[in-house]
């Protein structure tokens, strides 16, 4: 079945973390053997209180997500992205955004961000609130 006629697209939540990078690895593996297509997905969202970021210097935080999302799939694939990834950024509410982006999807993928320990029990905040929030499955990687 072609790509096109599959219509399979996984999105993957990158946040510049080790386990979004697992994300993205696993999110591409599933895809490929779909033979679909990986939507990778960073969200930013600017901060409350802008003014005060911007009196000490620092720079457009869209362009530190694309720079992270850059970074992320490097890791992930080298320099060989397969042809299949997409990368996007979406200004928002991170699982709010990633859950709207996985409208239409076959399934999610996010890293999960645990603390170690008994902590590292739990997943992180916005793993925890994607799979409630995911209009499609969720598959969380350490």
């Amino acid at each position: 079945m072609s790509e096109a006629a599959s219509g399979v697209r996984i999105v993957v939540g990158v946040d510049g973390s080790a386990a979004s990078v697992n994300a993205l690895v696993e999110g591409a593996r599933l895809a490929s053997e779909l033979g679909g297509t990986v939507d990778a997905v960073a969200v930013w969202e600017p901060p409350t209180k802008l003014a005060s970021y911007a009196a000490v210097g620092i720079g457009s935080f869209e362009e530190g997500a694309a720079q992270v999302l850059k970074d992320a799939l490097f890791q992930a694939f080298g320099e060989d992205v397969p042809a299949s990834v997409s990368a996007r950024l979406i200004k928002g509410v991170p699982a709010a955004a990633l859950a709207a982006a996985a409208d239409g999807a076959r399934m999610m993928v996010v890293g999960r961000r645990g603390h170690g320990g008994i902590m590292g029990l739990l997943l992180g905040s916005v793993s925890a609130a994607v799979v409630n929030q995911s209009p499609v499955p969720v598959l969380v990687v350490q």
